[in-house]
């Protein structure tokens, strides 16, 4: 039996970012791309072989973007000026793209700001790219299927 174009599963390693509708400078890793629904566990008497599950709420992962340290500091002053009480919320559009760069299908992650800047580990006896990260959190996302 054949296989249907576009049931071949995507590689994790050909994406882009978007903030405000913008490409934003090469991140090399993106992780946090999830959410989760809170359950309230209730037992009822008599009942010993199973458990009664109702949701409570949903929660957002935070959402994690690395790239290589570039001269622009735009992370850098998101961050600090989350930092001094001008939180700035964007939304951020993740792309990812199958192996002839079409998008196969876009997150977009709304209203997010940082609330966690790393920079890069520094060895002066390792060829490693410095690398910066920054953490943020959000209050959605929207699963967009690509064209």
């Amino acid at each position: 039996m054949p296989r249907e174009i576009g049931q071949d599963p995507t590689g994790a390693f050909q994406f882009g970012v978007e903030m405000l509708g913008t490409q934003v400078a090469g991140f090399s890793e993106v992780s946090g791309i999830g959410m989760e629904t809170e359950l309230e566990e209730y037992r009822e008497g008599g009942v010993n072989d199973h458990c009664h599950y109702f949701p409570k709420g949903t929660k957002y992962s935070k959402l994690v973007l690395k790239r290589g340290v570039i001269g622009a500091n735009d992370l850098w002053s998101w961050y600090r000026g989350c930092v001094s009480g001008a939180i700035k919320r964007k939304t951020i559009s993740i792309i990812l793209y199958d192996y002839s760069r079409t998008e196969v299908r876009r997150w977009s992650v709304v209203d997010a700001f940082p609330v966690k800047w790393v920079g890069p580990d520094l060895k002066s006896d390792s060829n490693a790219v410095a690398v910066e990260s920054i953490e943020l959190v959000h209050r959605g996302i929207t699963v967009i299927k690509g064209s």
